[in-house]
């Protein structure tokens, strides 16, 4: 049996710059926090996996005092964790007025996974409802309802740690090393590849400067049968790619021997 496990930001849809970043920007003034991500603070944010764990990385000793926040660590994390309850609302409010459309080529080619009999997954640290949420946009109800879902807190360690997509493996019923995963980020992938799974990589808005060697391919989107050329960074198949990832580029990967992964291969700066 075999397995496609997306990421869910970044992946799925443009979530982090269209969604999470806007949400949490409208949770801090609803707060009456005199502050804000830029699109350039919240790319340093984003090397931390989960929300509240970035909100717990903000709040220095000098963001506590400069905003008169508790300073007992009980009452601290209890904010925070309020903080992100009303965060996860104003997101899921941003997915119902449609501010984050889907990313080219992911339903088509979860279709073609399902519609081969493959199993089919989303692992990301976000909050499940937000996962959840997305997935049904992007993915549609019928095949979401065919997914499983794999996030928030249902592990300790979030990515780089691999756990999230052992999890994933878990729930399917299948071996690790018989799933390829779709990441966008640098975290994502060294998770996905410490679990022991092949990588697709799409290079998203915040991640056209991360190192994503270790993919076996990376590209600038899934795309389209019928669409224009996606640019090709990376392609350890057999098969070219020119308009879209195919399920067949998906499934050669699963038939390579481990030497023939991207691990070792030197950093790439940019990929665009």
């Amino acid at each position: 049996m075999r397995a496609l496990i997306f990421d869910c930001d970044g992946v799925l849809a443009e979530t982090e710059r269209d969604g999470h970043r806007a949400a949490f920007n409208r949770m801090f003034a609803a707060e009456g926090l005199d502050f804000e991500w830029t699109e350039d603070d919240y790319a340093s944010v984003l090397s931390v996996a989960g929300g509240k764990e970035r909100l717990r990385r903000l709040c220095t000793d000098a963001f506590v005092e400069r905003h008169g926040l508790p300073t007992e660590q009980a009452a601290l994390d209890e904010l925070v964790a309020l903080w992100h309850r009303r965060k996860t609302q104003i997101f899921l409010d941003l997915v119902a007025e449609g501010r984050m459309p889907s990313r080219a080529g992911v339903r088509r080619l979860a279709s073609e996974a399902r519609a081969a009999g493959w199993r089919l997954a989303v692992a990301s640290t976000s909050a499940v409802v937000s996962v959840e949420a997305i997935a049904e946009q992007v993915l549609g109800r019928e095949l979401l309802g065919e997914c499983v879902i794999a996030a928030g807190d249902m592990v300790e360690n979030k990515k780089p740690a691999p756990d999230i997509y052992l999890h994933a493996a878990r729930l399917l019923g299948i071996d690790a090393y018989d799933a390829v995963a779709v990441e966008d980020s640098h975290v994502g992938v060294s998770a996905a590849v410490a679990a022991g799974m092949r990588v697709v990589a799409t290079v998203s808005h915040y991640t056209a400067d991360e190192d994503l060697t270790a993919a076996d391919i990376v590209v600038d989107g899934l795309g389209e049968p019928d669409g224009a050329a996606i640019a090709v960074y990376k392609n350890d198949t057999k098969t070219e790619i020119k308009t879209h990832v195919a399920l067949e580029h998906v499934a050669s990967l699963l038939g390579q021997s481990g030497a023939m992964r991207g691990a070792a291969l030197p950093k790439v700066d940019s990929w665009k």
